[in-house]
Parts: structure tokens; sequence; C-alpha cells
């Protein structure tokens, strides 16, 4: 495993992107679209009590993970309360489907057209999701007392306009991912939980006037997360490859070679995994709450699963839901991998280009050995990204700070779509200097 060093280096590629005109405007206008989401955040919901909602988010950490994905709109039940959830959900079960549907797994091999084929069906599908799941927290809403109950076309006005927030953020990631930098849903993601850090630390400084040794233990393992983060982001293994190719020139022939090496990341999904673990494990205790009893009620089945489903339930209870959280992170992380690893068919481009590795036959046994070897490393990656989602767990037990146990997951984030956006910046001023080269 390499670590790739150079964090200084892009961030200077940000201060250099904004000397060109064409780099300025796509930063620009990415950071016009997050003030847009953030404008849209704030626009409230009819019939909402402030105060009854903060009660409930300080009480129910579920409602927090859910906020996550929302970017802090739905603390506040905006319009835009279920940020890019349901186009995640979308994107999970379409990435679920594609390798067992024949008709989508030859749609998604069509190459760019039926790639887009593919990405409309998950837009179509994340309406009827983003319904569902807009009724959903309205209910929730009212069970608690956040919103006060209405009649049917007032319902159907909240779940539409909720709706609508959705797709609107969908599609202001799209317009970020063509016209601006890095991948747009990811951004928005990123912009809601950097907009939510200082409420975060206020919290936080609360808390430390009552804990402060578990607020201290705390802040140093944020500190060792994000060098971890880094350092596993960033590590991979060098795959070593020849080259040799046959060149004429005349009437004679010459044989060209050379050698490069392909870079196998220890963490190929990134973040992916996680939010994927993350929105199944919030479906089932989110589907309970339309069943479950009220309080002074006996509970029945939907009662417990809210209480196995939720990241608050002490031990040895909560234990189940940090298990199965753990084994879902390893398993989407080799998913995702070998997902990600069949498309880029690597086996088969390095033989359609004359290239091949050092002791290793041409064709399948060039791939067996490369699935053999992303296998071995996407343990590391796994495990890692599996540990991040259970640490929330180990701190809140170890330093008993309860209010930042969402962090991990938020610093992988935060940390992965901020790394990711310098590469891609930093490769734009590679592509331009090296334009400006050969002019």
């Amino acid at each position: 495993m390499q670590q790739v060093s150079g964090r200084p280096r892009l961030i200077q590629a940000l201060f250099d992107a904004f000397s060109l005109p064409d780099l300025r405007r796509r930063l620009l206008f990415t950071i016009g679209m997050l003030v847009v989401f953030r404008f849209i955040a704030h626009v409230p919901l009819p019939g909402v009590d402030p105060q009854a909602l903060q009660e409930i988010f300080e009480r129910n950490q579920l409602l927090g993970m859910l906020d996550l994905f929302s970017g802090g709109a739905m603390r506040n039940f905006s319009i835009a309360a279920m940020g890019v959830y349901p186009y995640i959900t979308a994107s999970i079960v379409m990435q679920l489907l594609v390798p067992v549907v024949p008709k989508l797994r030859a749609l998604s091999q069509e190459g760019e057209s039926g790639r887009r084929r593919v990405n409309q069906f998950t837009h179509w599908l994340t309406i009827p999701l983003a319904a569902l799941q807009g009724y959903a927290q309205l209910a929730l809403m009212r069970s608690q007392g956040a919103v006060a109950a209405a009649g049917a076309l007032p319902t159907l006005a909240v779940i539409v306009s909720m709706t609508a927030g959705t797709v609107f953020l969908v599609w202001l990631g799209e317009l970020i991912t063509e016209r601006g930098i890095g991948n747009g849903v990811s951004i928005i993601i990123f912009g809601g939980i950097v907009a939510s850090l200082p409420e975060m630390v206020g919290r936080a400084g609360i808390a430390g006037t009552q804990n402060l040794v578990g607020l201290i233990v705390f802040g140093i393992v944020g500190l060792v997360t994000v060098a971890l983060i880094v350092i596993f982001t960033e590590g991979h293994r060098r795959i070593p490859v020849q080259y040799a190719r046959t060149a004429f020139r005349g009437a004679r022939m010459y044989r060209q070679t050379g050698s490069t090496h392909i870079p196998l990341r220890v963490n190929t999904a990134g973040m992916i995994p996680l939010i994927f673990a993350m929105s199944l494990m919030i479906f089932p205790g989110t589907l309970a709450t339309y069943f479950a009893s009220p309080a002074g009620q006996d509970p029945n089945f939907a009662n417990t699963l809210m209480t196995w489903f939720n990241p608050s339930t002490p031990l040895p209870v909560g234990l189940f839901y940090w298990v199965l959280y753990f084994v879902m992170v390893v398993a989407f992380t080799f998913f995702y991998t070998m997902v990600i690893f069949e498309q880029m068919d690597l086996g088969r481009t390095l033989q359609r280009q004359g290239g091949f590795i050092p002791g290793v036959r041409p064709g399948k046994p060039t791939i067996d050995y490369l699935s053999k070897v992303i296998s071995g490393i996407t343990w590391g990656g796994a495990l890692f990204l599996a540990f991040v989602a259970v640490l929330p767990f180990l701190v809140r037990e170890v330093s008993d700070v309860g209010v930042l146990t969402l962090s991990s997951t938020g610093i992988l984030i935060v940390v992965g779509v901020a790394l990711d956006t310098m590469k891609q910046v930093e490769a734009q001023l590679t592509m331009r200097r090296y334009e400006g080269f050969l002019k």
C-alpha cells in the first residue's frame, strides 16, 4: 500500500484554478449552486412547530442520520427535508438490479447511451420513493406533535413540495457535475454537513462544560480519524504493466516497449458503501414509525423494530444495530468494488492495448490475477470503512459525548469529497497546462 503525499500541492491547485477563467467559472458556479441549496434548506413547510421539532432531534438520533443527508434541512423541516436521500436509495436499487436483470445488464454495457438510460430509470424511481418517504416523515412529525394535523389536500401539497425539493436538489447536483467541479450529489451532501458544523461545535461546547475529558478524547479520536481517512483514501497498490508494440516504418519493422503501472486503490468504493449501508439501516426504523403504538400503549413489533434500528439504543440491545451496520458496510464495500472493477474491464483493456503484467499470461489469467489482488487489498478498505461506521458507538461508550455521535460518517464524507474535488481541480489544471504547452 502506497500513500500519495502532496496535500499542499492540491491546496495550491485551488488557488491556481482561480487564475484561469474557465476553472474560475466552474468553481464559482459550484459555490453558487451550494448557496441556492442552503437557501432552499431554510424554506419551511407550513404548520411546523420549531420548538417541538428541536426537542425531537435532541432525543432521536435516527432523525439525526436522516438529517445528515438533507444537510440540516430536515431539522428545519423545509421543502428540502429529504435531501438527496431518495435518489441515493433509487441508485442503490438500480445498482442491485443491473447485475441481476439481463435487460438492464445489457443496457449498461451499451456505452454512454446505455448508462444514460439507466440513469433515467434511476430518476423515475426517485419520484415515488421521494413521495413515500415524504409521507413517512410527515406522519412521523405529526405523531410527535411537531407538525399540525391537516386534511388531505394540505397533506398532498406538503408531499408534492417535499418531492419537488428532492428532485430540485438532484437537478442542482447534476448541474454541478456538468458545469462545476466534482460529483454534484456528493457536494450537496458535503455542503450540508459543513453548514451544520457550527451548530455541532456549539453543542460540543455545551457538552464540554459537563464532560471536558470526554470531549478531549473525542477531539483526539477525530484527528486520528481524519489522518486514517486520508491514508486509506490515498493508499493504493501499483501493478506493473509492460507494453510491447510492433511498428512499421517503411519496409522495416520495429518493436517498441515501455512500462507503466495500474494503481489499484485500497478503498476503491470510496464513501458509497457507508452511504448505502446507512440508507438501508435507516429504512426499517423509518417504516416502523407507521405501525408503532403511541407512547403510553403496549408496544408492538414495530416498536421493537424501532428499538433495534435506533443507534442510540443502549447495550445490550443496541449492539444489534452496530454489528449489523459493520457487516453491511463490509459487504457493500466488496460489492461496489467488484461492480467498479467489472466496469473497468482492465484485463481485456490491457490485452487490446498490447499490455501485460510480467509473469502473468494475458486474457483470463490476468483477469483472475487482478481480481485476486483487488479482493485482497479491499479487505483493508472494507474493514476501515466498517470501523469508521461503528466509531460513533465506540466513542460514545468511551467519552460519553452523545451529541457528536454522528460525526465520523460526516468526517468521512467531508474528507472524501474534499480530496476528490481537489484532485479534479488539479487534473483540470494539468490538462490546461498541457494544452497550453502544445500550443
